[in-house]
């Protein structure tokens, strides 16, 4: 500090005292920088399920597109040039599509993330073809090639469709969906039990009805009415076949496993002055390598089998089917593998003859020849023979052979008379076989 000097001796000294030194200004620091403090846990799982949903979805956006134009592309070409390339590719894409359109299905239930009015349609779509497939495999099959290409094609529409709403256009720019168009709730309880509701009692009881409806329609259409689903056990209908001339035909559908009490019921109502033409192939040279059986059904179903249940003994017996000898060879070689699992049952070695098999072109055709036409004609030949020896005509054959037996023998001048329903497998406990007369 320094001196203030005396009064004496200085020439201006008066009444004011001298000025006072300045003080320096202070030092204004800025405040040391604060380091980033990091994300909390639950902030960096949020982020982290938000980018691992948005990819999810752009696969399965992507995926569904995939699948529609490689299907597209494949139902056009067999449809108007009969070309099938893209079936391996086409099966493929289709299996990982739907696949991932099952998981964002699921993960609907357990997030709201997932917008659902972008790809709710998705699920909905892929059911809806399922189901619309059935009544034109029962109805249409012979336009199913369109059906499946007017599948694709809205599919291919849908996809576009969806990706539009998006990226505001047709824009292929990955990832097809980001972050920020998914929802901001992780869980909710309402939306999980709002799913569950909706699937439990909404769309699962919906869709079992309609295949249950579905499986009534095949069975009546396909079979002509021959047999039919009730709600009490599968049924067929016996009819009965009137010539002006007295000569009667009854067809009696049959089952190859039923209750064991159709059989002997069946067996009962036959006319003791009766022919009965048997159903049964032959194997004269022993190219069967396994025997036709099934017995491993029936009793896997607490049924009875036909070959064994099934023996007449009112009337006289006569064989009215074919040899095996008269079948073609790819028909002999697929009997030969399908029986291997009927006798045996799902085993490695008949696991690998089954990848192992080659299908012929056209296969289908030729087994429905030598198992249907063919064993049809050498009947309707045992029918019209037998007709000269007995008034009484009896056909216990399999439900698929009756529809074209029962319209060939009204083109030789026999006309519906009678009917009677029997229970062939009862689904609890039902009456007896009831009869009524044909009206026509």
């Amino acid at each position: 500090m320094s001196k203030i000097p005396p009064f004496s001796d200085n020439p201006q000294a008066g009444s004011a005292p001298p000025p006072l030194p300045a003080p320096e200004p202070p030092v204004i620091r800025a405040p040391p920088p604060v380091a980033d403090s990091p994300p909390s846990k639950s902030i960096r799982k949020s982020i982290s399920a938000r980018n691992l949903l948005a990819i999810l979805l752009s696969l399965c956006l992507g995926l569904f597109l995939a699948d529609a134009v490689v299907s597209l592309a494949d139902d056009s070409l067999v449809l108007f040039f009969d070309i099938r390339l893209l079936s391996g590719i086409r099966v493929m894409t289709g299996f990982f599509a739907t696949l991932l359109v099952i998981v964002i299905y699921g993960l609907m239930g357990l997030t709201p993330m997932i917008p659902k009015r972008l790809f709710l349609p998705l699920p909905l779509f892929v059911l809806m073809s399922v189901l619309l497939v059935v009544p034109f495999l029962i109805y249409c099959f012979a336009r199913i090639q369109q059906l499946a290409w007017s599948i694709s094609f809205c599919q291919f529409v849908l996809g576009l469709l969806i990706l539009r709403k998006i990226r505001g256009g047709f824009v292929f720019r990955w990832p097809l969906v980001t972050e920020d168009q998914l929802e901001a709730r992780a869980f909710a309880w309402r939306n999980l039990s709002l799913f569950l509701l909706l699937n439990i009692f909404v769309l699962l009881p919906a869709v079992a009805f309609y295949l249950v409806v579905c499986a009534v329609l095949a069975v009546g259409h396909l079979t002509q009415g021959f047999m039919a689903l009730r709600p009490g056990g599968l049924s067929v209908q016996m009819r009965k076949y009137v010539r002006n001339d007295g000569k009667t035909i009854q067809l009696f559908p049959m089952s190859h496993v039923a209750d064991p009490a159709f059989y002997h019921q069946i067996s009962q109502s036959f006319p003791t002055n009766s022919i009965i033409l048997m159903e049964g192939v032959t194997d004269r040279r022993n190219l069967l390598t396994n025997g036709i059986t099934y017995k491993r059904l029936a009793t896997a179903l607490g049924l009875g089998e036909q070959h064994e249940d099934f023996n007449p003994n009112r009337g006289k017996m006569v064989q009215a089917d074919v040899d095996v000898e008269q079948f073609a060879t790819n028909t002999i070689d697929l009997l030969n593998l399908v029986m291997l699992f009927h006798s045996k049952g799902v085993k490695p070695d008949a696991v690998l003859k089954l990848m192992q098999y080659s299908q012929p072109a056209y296969v289908q055709d030729q087994l429905w020849n030598d198992l249907l036409r063919k064993r049809n004609r050498r009947l309707l030949d045992e029918i019209h023979a037998q007709l000269s020896q007995s008034e009484n005509i009896i056909v216990p054959w399999g439900v698929a052979h009756m529809p074209e037996i029962s319209n060939e023998i009204q083109k030789s001048g026999f006309r519906l008379e009678e009917t009677r329903e029997y229970v062939a497998i009862r689904f609890r406990s039902v009456g007896n076989g009831k009869s009524h007369k044909h009206l026509k």
